[in-house]
């Protein structure tokens, strides 16, 4: 008894060693500091999109407590199936090394670890891209704000309409922008492209006024469109006659089935000389909370003065981040195995099955429905004078279904509704029928 009670006093001693003295640590509501706020962050409209939805499902269920279990998600593109069992052996086998003296391993490169680069590479680039162009990440979304960091404030930023919203509020909290259009709910200083069913969602880049760096995302969050050759030979033509840099997001790169569509932007001659490309293995794996992603940085990149895009990116990385974990970097190699790509290949069917299931059911009662076919996204155009916020809603209290309004996504984007493949099979085909009533013309 004298051990146990000795043995309990020392672990509430240690334990008490790490925790913060209360005394000292509360500070009056009243007392303000004299550190002035970040202007950039006073320009933003509101919340994130996504947590807004969160916020907006949760007051839902506060309201009508009864219906909590029967809520569906069809918003976020968060993944729900497991991870497969081949990948899933490289992060347990990766985290049982780490209990071994000879597999024990600390800090690693910041840019990622060897190996993985040069999979990536091979793998996925088939070898046009070389694996000290590749830098591993904790995922394209943080990468998007490193790539900000890169540019800093003095540039002009183009964005199609509607996009991912991390392009527009980076560049806002960088200071690129000026204030908010109350009257077009666009930033000044930023370059919209419009994206439009009329222009099969792919910009008239040439109408648009030049910008430094041109943010460009296919297959396309949220419209599912994917980018043909020809169109993104054209893109790349017209970032090199203006000397523009063009951030090319992939991240969805894995849904792509229609034979001649590019999964990268390196794919195109010449991309090399104007493009960097973000990607992640957040959808290819079901990594969305494991977090593994890259960026390719060519060499030929170069800034106006001749200095290489890479080496700057190299400096962030470096500096602000310590290299992904490595647990989760061998699950990275797993995934690049032929067996975990065969993982991927199922896992991308299964959702792409679901995407179609989606886009059947909308069609099936009279809408217009775009993307779901290279994409895990629906993009829903709604009747005429039909606010997406109000739709969201409105489906939200008949059929307790969780969509994503389009207007979230950019002006562009009013009047349509995204709806996610990522949910599991079942979930799909009860959502397909609720909606069916609740959006029933």
């Amino acid at each position: 008894m004298k051990l146990s009670g000795a043995l309990s006093f020392l672990m509430l001693a240690s334990a008490s060693a790490f925790a913060p003295s209360t005394s000292n640590t509360r500070v009056s509501t009243s007392l303000q500091s004299q550190v002035t706020r970040n202007p950039n962050f006073g320009k933003l409209i509101g919340g994130y999109l996504f947590p807004e939805i969160g916020r907006r499902r949760n007051a839902y269920i506060e309201e009508n407590p009864e219906m909590a279990s029967k809520i569906i998600s069809l918003g976020i593109g968060d993944t729900t199936q497991p991870i497969p069992e081949h990948i899933l052996s490289g992060l347990v086998n990766s985290a049982s090394k780490l209990g071994t003296k000879e597999g024990y391993s600390g800090y690693g490169a910041e840019q990622g670890m060897g190996d993985l680069r040069a999979k990536i590479a091979d793998k996925l680039y088939n070898g046009i891209i070389k694996a000290d162009e590749v830098f591993v990440s904790d995922g394209a979304k943080c990468d998007i704000m490193r790539v900000q960091q890169v540019f800093g404030s003095g540039v002009v930023t183009a964005v199609q309409d509607p996009s991912y919203p991390v392009y527009v509020d980076t560049s806002v909290m960088m200071g690129q922008t000026g204030e908010i259009n109350k009257d077009t709910n666009q930033y000044d200083k930023i370059v919209y492209m419009p994206c439009t069913a009329e222009n099969d969602f792919f910009p008239d880049i040439e109408s648009s006024p030049r910008a430094d760096i041109v943010y460009f995302c296919s297959p396309n969050n949220p419209t599912g469109a994917a980018a043909t050759k020809e169109q993104l030979e054209h893109l790349v033509k017209v970032c090199k006659e203006r000397g523009s840099i063009l951030v090319f997001d992939a991240a969805y790169a894995p849904f792509i089935r229609t034979e001649g569509v590019p999964k990268s932007i390196f794919e195109i001659e010449g991309a090399r000389e104007v493009a960097m490309e973000c990607n992640s293995f957040s959808k290819y794996a079901g990594f969305t909370g494991v977090r593994l992603g890259w960026t390719v940085v060519p060499d030929e990149l170069t800034f106006s003065d001749g200095t290489r895009v890479r080496d700057d990116f190299n400096r962030v990385m470096t500096t602000a981040f310590n290299g992904a974990s490595n647990i989760v970097q061998g699950g990275g190699l797993a995934c690049l195995d032929d067996e975990g790509l065969a993982e991927i290949n199922t896992l991308i069917d299964y959702y792409l099955e679901n995407a179609n299931l989606l886009k059947e059911a909308m069609e099936s009662i009279g809408y217009d429905v775009f993307g779901g076919t290279d994409a895990p996204y629906v993009f829903v155009k709604l009747p005429e004078g039909k606010k997406s916020w109000d739709m969201f809603s409105e489906i939200l209290e008949k059929a307790q279904v969780v969509t994503i309004p389009g207007a979230g996504f950019g002006p562009g984007g009013e009047g349509y509704l995204r709806l996610s493949a990522f949910a599991p099979r079942e979930v799909v085909v009860e959502a397909c029928e609720r909606l069916k009533v609740a959006m029933a013309n």
